[in-house]
């Protein structure tokens, strides 16, 4: 594998002096067989005169590379060096290349269901030269004039729009200027559905596999993309920018998506093949959303470097999050956020490699692909939602489009922005600024309630954060009342940047006061004792989702952090479950619960604690409407923690399944798979499995029972497709590691906790990228909390050659490994 050696600030901006670049022209010829394709590039740029640089490149071999017609030497660790540039220059190269199995360059990926070839282009966060030369960070914009030469039979679709095409070749207007991260393309025998609104061509791309599932969710697919571009257009000055908007929906994708304008892509999980619920359906519509927002926010104005990250994600996760619920039928946005998003948040900011919103500085992009976390997406989401409670709607809203109408189609800063905001609200927000994006960690809100029912709010920070905040938020005042619960008010008061702040125009007492009620900011919650001994009685009375969600996500960190036990949660789970209506609650509840119930139980304690959590699931199931979003939630949560073998056979053969549950393709793996687990099922019943759902999903979901087989050599081999296979795709890693590690096999895994250490350094010299980050983490013995764990990870860490990714990641685990051990002892 080629060394490749990460991009630092300093090279960039030094980079980015010297050189203004215009233009890529692309030409990829992706007819050949095998593991690699031809690409031919010219690369239009000015430089200062006499002055050296230096390019990203990775080619298989090169064919020919000339800079203004004058040969040049090879690249050497994926940089090409060229030297004494003209004021205007001309590189151009034909080269071989390889095809990536990790979602990272250009991916080649083979259908199981028919074996048909797909490829997609995924440059970010430096990836280019993967595919072609190129000066790869964000303030270095181009045109991209792309063509291709594909199979006749195949389909061709790039940001830029189509010129022309016949023959098996492709050819592509060019685009506005963009950063190299952003150019993409998909290609293969897909299918397409198209449709227009308001002047806009609109496309849905996907394999033929699942063309039948496209054409069915094609509607609500263009309904409520015409939803968010209306709202939008009608929120930003400048209609959206770059012509078509394109949406491909690609197999073994990295991310949820990805915003490359003119033609986003997603994973093709999306396009759904069984039966989900309200709560996927809203988080797709979510995802829809996220990414057109970043059409302005990173794709017409660009982040300088990585370091302002938070202007494309921050801003992404708050505006997607907003405009579903505004434009779309989904009303409940701001209750998943507060549930799920920001608990992501919240775990990312309290480990060891907390990060401010906004860093001061982001050293290379090694650094930066780790900051594609929970703080710069949900963190920096909650934070701008804070900031439009203190200046305003109005003002948020103009400070943004005078943003765009200054930086079109360049880049920005926070600084930039903070002017335009501060400008269109009258406001200095330098201190907000300083507290809020530029240190890190987070605050703890708490109650205090007087004798008379005063309130007081108490702040405070970890010792090694200190930061204290203003703070925004709604307090709401709750009581029980012939058999339901009221809301008495909703106080809106401003909490200092100090340990307590009184609250007037509260008075009386209430059965249950909740902070941050409205969920305006980002902070830990606490209750006050009296609230908490009335939340089980009070909890599935409230009538409004926010709310619930805000008392759950308190509840559950608190247990998270050691403060109330495991226990008391899975018995609140237990009365209050069955009874919640928003799914999207039922979902995370019973996520959180179960992954809580496996690391925090004791062996002793965990059965009987997975016990009351399969009852609530079986309640929950018996009371939910057949075939509605609550009953399939149910159905996978009691899958999940049954420990009922016989019942779980019974539903694979048809028999005695509750009314309206469809036992289709993916819920008969997931009965599978906790069958594989609890070892009532083995290779055969896999194999049978796969011969009966031979496609994408299906084998992935092979890949991930064979892992989870209780036997020596199950395990064997699972580890092995883990840290050696070189030929395995990304997906069907992650799907292997993430079906290793079982609490019901700790006594069968335990030579492995040892192994994890001492074979993921060389693991990381085989694989990149976020694949690496995400297989390192799936693979991580989180299931075996004990101390020697933890000498193991302190005795990795110690080393100064340890990867960075692999570093962060066994630093964060081993951090969630002394909260569970402290939580059991």
């Amino acid at each position: 594998m080629m060394v490749v050696m990460s991009l630092t600030r300093a090279e960039a901006a030094d980079r980015a002096a010297t050189v203004d670049v215009h233009e890529y022209e692309v030409h990829l010829d992706v007819t050949g067989e095998g593991d690699t394709f031809t690409s031919r590039a010219v690369v239009r740029f000015d430089a200062r005169p006499g002055s050296t640089t230096f390019l990203e490149f990775e080619p298989v071999s090169v064919e020919s590379m000339t800079l203004n017609g004058v040969p040049v030497p090879a690249p050497v660790d994926g940089r090409l060096v060229l030297s004494d540039l003209a004021a205007t220059n001309e590189l151009a190269v034909t080269a071989t290349m390889r095809y990536s199995n990790t979602g990272e360059g250009l991916h080649k990926y083979v259908d199981p269901a028919d074996g048909n070839v797909y490829l997609y282009q995924h440059l970010f966060i430096n990836n280019a030269g993967r595919v072609l030369p190129a000066f790869d960070q964000p303030d270095l914009k181009a045109s991209w004039r792309v063509s291709v030469t594909a199979p006749a039979a195949w389909k061709v679709a790039t940001n830029g729009m189509l010129r022309s095409s016949a023959g098996g070749h492709w050819e592509f207007e060019p685009t506005k200027p963009i950063s190299t991260y952003l150019a993409t393309l998909f290609a293969g025998p897909f299918h397409a559905v198209t449709d227009t609104h308001d002047g806009i061509p609109l496309a849905l791309y996907v394999r033929a596999a699942l063309a039948e599932h496209l054409d069915e969710q094609a509607p609500e697919l263009f309904t409520i993309t015409k939803q968010c571009l209306d709202r939008y257009h009608e929120m930003f000055d400048i209609r959206y920018p770059f012509g078509h908007y394109q949406q491909a929906f690609a197999p073994e994708f990295n991310f949820g998506a990805m915003e490359y304008p003119g033609l986003v892509v997603f994973r093709d999980e999306m396009i759904y093949r069984s039966a989900v619920t309200e709560g996927q359906r809203e988080s797709r519509a979510n995802v829809i959303a996220h990414e057109m927002a970043h059409m302005w926010f990173g794709d017409l104005v660009t982040m300088a470097w990585w370091d302002d990250l938070w202007l494309n994600e921050s801003f992404a996760e708050y505006l997607g999050t907003r405009v579903t619920e505004e434009a779309t039928r989904f009303k409940g946005t701001w209750t998943t956020f507060a549930m799920q998003r920001k608990a992501w948040g919240l775990r990312a900011d309290q480990h060891p490699s907390t990060h401010p919103v906004a860093p001061v500085e982001v050293a290379d992009t090694d650094q930066a692909l780790l900051n594609f976390d929970g703080i710069s997406y949900a963190k920096g989401a909650a934070t701008l939602k804070q900031l439009v409670a203190w200046v305003g709607d109005e003002a948020f809203r103009a400070g943004l489009n005078a943003h765009f109408e200054a930086h079109a189609y360049g880049n920005a800063t926070l600084a930039d922005l903070l002017a335009q905001l501060a400008k269109a609200s009258g406001r200095d927000l330098s201190a907000w600024a300083e507290v809020w994006l530029r240190r890190a960690q987070v605050n703890t809100l708490r109650t205090s309630v007087g004798a008379d029912g005063s309130i007081s709010v108490l702040q405070t920070a970890p010792a090694a954060y200190p930061t204290l905040r203003p703070h925004k938020i709604g307090i709401g005042l709750y009581d029980r009342l012939d058999g339901t619960v009221v809301r008495r008010s909703l106080v809106s008061a401003e909490v200092a940047a100090s340990a307590s702040s009184d609250v007037p125009d509260i008075s009386g007492r209430a059965d249950l006061v909740l902070l941050n009620d409205g969920d305006l900011t980002y902070a830990k919650i606490r209750l006050d004792e009296a609230s908490n001994a009335a939340v089980p009685v009070v909890l599935p009375l409230i009538g409004d989702s926010l709310a619930r969600a805000v008392l759950w996500a308190a509840t559950l960190d608190a247990v998270v952090d050691g403060e109330r036990p495991v226990a008391e949660l899975v018995t609140l789970v237990l009365a209050a479950l069955p009874v919640e209506t928003e799914v999207v609650i039922v979902e995370d509840v019973l996520r959180a619960t179960r992954s809580l119930v496996d690391r925090y139980s004791t062996a002793d304690t965990r059965p009987a604690a997975l016990e009351l959590v399969a009852q609530a699931t079986d309640r929950l199931l018996a009371v939910s409407e057949p075939g509605g979003s609550r009953q399939l939630a149910a159905a996978r949560g009691f899958i999940g923690a049954t420990v009922d073998a016989a019942r779980l056979t019974d539903w694979l053969a048809g028999v005695g399944v509750p009314e309206g549950l469809a036992i289709d393709a993916d819920l008969r793996w997931l009965i599978l798979y906790r069958l594989v687990v609890l070892g009532a099922a083995g290779p055969a019943e896999i194999d049978a499995e796969f011969e009966r759902d031979r496609s994408a999903t299906g084998e992935q979901w092979a890949a991930r029972c064979r892992a989870a087989v209780p036997s020596a050599e199950a395990k064997a081999a699972a580890w092995r497709s883990i840290v050696e296979d070189v030929k395995l795709s990304n997906r069907l890693v992650e799907m292997t590691a993430s079906g290793f590690w079982q609490p019901e096999q700790l006594g069968l895994l335990a030579p492995y906790v040892a192994r994890y250490f001492a074979e993921m350094p060389a693991m990381m010299r085989i694989r990149s990228g976020m694949s690496a980050e995400r297989t390192v983490g799936l693979a991580y013995p989180e299931l075996v909390v004990d101390p020697e764990t933890r000498r193991l990870a302190a005795e990795l860490l110690s080393r100064e050659d340890l990867d960075p990714i692999l570093r962060r990641v066994v630093q964060d685990q081993d951090d969630d490994m002394r909260k569970a051990l402290a939580a059991r002892f």
